[in-house]
């Protein structure tokens, strides 16, 4: 795993990590080297045990990917299943399975929503060096069909991988609740997400101007920090509603905080590959009004799991949560029903059980035991 930042993809890297290990597997998370409090520490916090590291220079540096690949190389001997997150290490791995007497099969996961150029060089790197590609979203494997760069028996989606250990229905919010100051009887309406434009903070300051004009009585939360901040303090200003919507920046205990949480919202414009918020939201039971973007409609139902919208529109978002703060039962309904999503559909277990599926075909189909 190449990344240099805490992305979605480092993230889902670790909890899987963490999870295979759990599960009674041998795992190595390979790192950047130099991401030691970027990446390499939030990956143990997470759970991974087993860190190793790579130079993963950025382009083409033929010294370091030399030195890289011969590690590779050596590894493979001890390995069963190599698994790569992005195209440096897809590279790398699928060179260093080139060069060895020993190849071992090769899996990829991708992250994100971004059409893979069916040139020559890909074509080799999907048909030929890879045994599996796993998409956390059924949309990212549409792509791979129709770029026809891989079979599609050998793509899986396996959207989730929520930690179900930290986030449950019976985290304690109320020491949160009461560091805001908010009082018992307003309802706490919550966006998690960093601050940036495609999260959907400014439909969500729109659609908390018209329950405001209609009444309602409610505090929004934007949790989270980016580069948009000041943008997004103005528009709060502009509206009115610095009364009513409060920036609390980072959040280190995020369960605690969501636990406080009577609705919440992922108001996003487009999507973002993996939403792991979103599927924190429905371990924690909470009511989710969602955007219909990315994995939204592939795994909630309107009206029986979520309230789902369309994207930037903010009457249909303030509409939305209008029903829900209108009506405590269906809030409840939706929660409890969210949570059983979470529980046997969307965990990092049940990804984690989908992947051994597959390296145990790949390793059976190679010639190991899995």
């Amino acid at each position: 795993m190449s990344c240099r930042g805490w992305s979605s993809d480092a993230y889902w890297a670790a909890r899987i990590s963490a999870e295979l290990e759990r599960a009674g597997h041998q795992v190595t998370l390979a790192c950047k080297a130099g991401s030691e409090r970027r990446v390499i520490q939030r990956a143990r916090d997470t759970g991974a045990s087993r860190i190793s590291t790579l130079r993963f220079a950025s382009g083409v540096k033929p010294a370091s990917d030399v030195r890289d690949l011969r590690r590779l190389r050596q590894w493979l001997g001890e390995t069963d299943v190599v698994h790569v997150h992005r195209g440096k290490e897809h590279w790398l791995a699928a060179v260093a399975n080139r060069l060895s007497s020993r190849p071992r099969p090769l899996v990829r996961t991708r992250h994100i929503v971004q059409p893979i150029r069916p040139h020559a060089l890909n074509r080799w790197l999907y048909r030929q060096a890879t045994g599996l590609v796993i998409t956390v979203t059924a949309a990212i494997r549409h792509q791979y069909i129709a770029g026809e760069l891989i079979a599609p028996e050998r793509v899986v989606a396996l959207p989730g991988g929520v930690d179900l250990e930290h986030f449950h229905p019976g985290v304690e919010g109320a020491a949160f609740r009461r560091s805001l100051g908010a009082s018992s009887d307003v309802p706490l309406i919550g966006l998690v997400g960093g601050l940036r434009a495609m999260k959907g903070h400014q439909v969500a300051i729109e659609a908390a101007g018209r329950l405001a004009r209609a009444g309602q009585r409610f505090h929004m939360l934007f949790m989270g920090e980016g580069g948009v901040e000041p943008r997004i303090r103005e528009a709060i200003v502009a509206a009115g509603l610095t009364n009513r919507i409060s920036l609390v920046g980072f959040v280190p205990d995020l369960p605690a905080a969501m636990a406080a949480l009577d609705i919440t919202l992922y108001p996003a414009l487009e999507s973002d590959g993996m939403s792991r918020v979103l599927f924190e939201y429905l371990a924690m039971g909470k009511p989710v009004v969602a955007s219909r973007v990315g994995v939204v409609p592939e795994v909630l139902e309107d009206g029986e799991t979520a309230l789902l919208v369309p994207a930037s529109e903010p009457e249909a978002l303030a509409h939305a949560i209008g029903r829900l703060l209108d009506d405590g039962a269906l809030g409840k309904r939706l929660g409890a029903a969210a949570g059983l999503l979470a529980r046997t559909r969307l965990s990092g277990a049940a990804v984690a059980r989908g992947l051994m599926t597959g390296y145990a075909r790949l390793t059976g189909e190679a010639g190991h035991g899995p």
